[in-house]
């Protein structure tokens, strides 16, 4: 499918730049048998669940994954970790902005003197970086930055802002392992959440690690000729029981965010019992309009950027066309877009 078929136009006005009190942000609902739109706040949300409903979320935590060191010349370089290469935290594969000052044999100095060297880098850029210590969580929530995506701008090695580490981190995140936040979860407060159990709705968690590839727009003219990251999925026994119980019984399975659907919808093509034990695997799922989607009956996403794997997935399950108008309606009713803009829940 021709990539273009997923551009659209966006004011840069709309494109949000600061985290609004959770629960505040809009709502847009699509019917996506019929295409019909309508507006509501996110504090809705309960309201327009059903009792029954099973409601999956992405638990993983963000982590403080940007770096800013300095080479011998002393000029800045960043350095945003992927993920770790050993178990002692000390070697990590990650990306240099700008490359040129990060080539092999490089030596960076951070804060906390923390220094490092580039061991090697790949074709894609990505450069194994050896740190002279371990680089655990502790220090790096002391040293590191919030990964905000780049369309979010502040100021190159700037501390972050006040509120942005929380802002940019939900509510119920666990386990740091993401380089990018489930976005669609940063929404939710306690009080939605006790709210949609009140309801009848249920709660259940699995863990993707957010990886950078979600920033990655499709470049090439043809879907067929892009590829997504592996990224790794823990779906703990519970979640399969629950998710396998709603559809016995013709319960919704409402996903929150892409990167549960993603989630699902993988696993619900591994070979093996489909409600049995824990599953731990890893999957590059690249879901694009034709797809056919056999574990989720609702989807609660932001609004994703043009050309993007994410907006092709929710293209997938509503229809192009609809989203795209929805999308356009957005934009009439002054929505904003993005990480820290408004919700969609497509049902």
């Amino acid at each position: 499918m021709r990539a273009a078929l997923f551009d659209y136009e966006l004011p840069g006005d709309r494109i949000a730049q600061e985290a609004r009190p959770r629960g505040t942000s809009r709502l847009l609902v699509l019917d996506r048998a019929t295409g019909s739109v309508s507006h509501h706040r996110f504090a809705e949300l309960p309201e327009r669940l059903r009792p029954g409903d099973l409601l999956v979320r992405n638990d993983v935590r963000v982590r403080p994954a940007r770096l800013f060191g300095r080479d011998s010349e002393g000029r800045i370089v960043e350095i945003f970790l992927l993920r770790r290469d050993d178990a002692a935290g000390m070697r990590w594969r990650a990306l240099a902005k700008p490359g040129r000052r990060a080539k092999l044999g490089r030596a960076i100095r951070f804060e906390e003197d923390l220094a490092a060297r580039i061991e090697d880098i790949q074709d894609d850029g990505t450069r194994a970086i050896l740190f002279d210590r371990a680089l655990d969580d502790a220090l790096l929530e002391r040293i590191g930055r919030t990964p905000l995506p780049p369309y979010i701008h502040r100021e190159p090695g700037a501390p972050d802002r006040p509120g942005d580490r929380a802002a940019y981190q939900t509510v119920f995140a666990r386990e740091p392992l993401a380089v990018a936040a489930p976005t669609a979860g940063l929404h939710f407060t306690e009080e939605i959440l006790h709210r949609l159990r009140d309801r009848g709705v249920e709660i259940a968690d699995l863990t993707l690690a957010v990886g950078a590839g979600t920033f990655k727009p499709v470049t090439a003219d043809d879907t067929d000729d892009h590829a997504l990251p592996p990224e790794e999925v823990v779906i703990p026994a519970g979640t399969r029981a629950a998710v396998a119980r709603a559809k016995r019984a013709g319960r919704r399975v409402v996903a929150v965010g892409t990167t549960v659907a993603r989630s699902l919808e993988a696993a619900a093509r591994l070979p093996g019992p489909p409600a049995e034990g824990r599953l731990e695997f890893s999957t590059g799922l690249f879901i694009t309009p034709g797809f056919e989607f056999r574990a989720i009956d609702a989807l609660l996403t932001n609004f994703h950027l043009p050309r993007s794997t994410l907006l092709m997935l929710v293209s997938a399950f509503a229809g192009r066309e609809k989203i795209l108008a929805a999308y356009a309606e957005a934009i009439r009713e002054g929505y904003l877009f993005y990480s820290f803009g408004d919700a969609m829940l497509i049902a």
